[in-house]
């Protein structure tokens, strides 16, 4: 299991991936196992119930989000959680691949959901500096967020901490409950690292 607050080779730089949250102990920054999968079933599930954090119409089970998981592992890619000090999932993060064409192959998209319980505590910053952190050491040189609702103003403040920036609005590009809703779409250059992907 890896320990992203001190496994990392510029953990010894001295760098700080995490800092401190708002309230209470700063969360562990682990990679998910299979076990934590039912946890992260039941938040995505809650994000979807709210309305803002996704566009899929019906809720995934444990199974739907194993094949998902899967596939981030199976493309080299990170799945990360958040944790609390007796273990509990407070969060993930992960990446994918942005686009399946090969001129694409620098660019991945993220994914972050918190609990509810867990949010106003910087456990999103936290995920979201460790995923980037991550696939910056893989050689990966954009990240792309696509926010699926122009509501959704704590995921877009997030990733403006975290160095994004708004490259384009698609009005009315989805629908959810019936209403025509906007994508909201942030990039952000990640740092150089060596010994990336060649």
């Amino acid at each position: 299991m890896l320990d992203i607050t001190s496994g990392l080779p510029w953990a010894a730089t001295g760098q700080t991936l995490c800092q401190a949250p708002r309230r209470g102990h700063a969360p562990s920054i682990r990679s998910a196992t299979e076990t934590d999968l039912d946890a992260i079933t039941a938040i995505y599930a809650e994000q979807l119930q709210a309305g803002l954090g996704s566009w899929e119409a019906t809720v995934p089970d444990r199974a739907v989000m194993a094949e998902r998981f899967a596939a981030v592992r199976g493309a080299g890619l990170p799945w990360l959680v958040a944790t609390d000090q007796a273990d509990n999932i407070l969060g993930f993060t992960h990446a994918r691949p942005f686009r399946a064409l090969s001129a694409y192959r620098g660019t991945v998209e993220d994914c972050i959901h918190v609990a509810r319980t867990a949010r106003g505590r910087g456990v999103g910053s936290c995920l979201l500096e460790a995923l980037i952190q991550l696939c910056a050491a893989r050689g990966y040189r954009q990240m792309i967020a696509v926010i699926g609702d122009a509501r959704n103003t704590t995921s877009i403040a997030l990733h403006e901490r975290s160095g994004f920036k708004i490259c384009g609005v698609l009005p009315g590009a989805g629908e959810k409950s019936g209403e025509p809703v906007d994508v909201v779409l942030m990039q952000r250059t990640l740092p150089h690292t060596m010994g990336g992907r060649a």
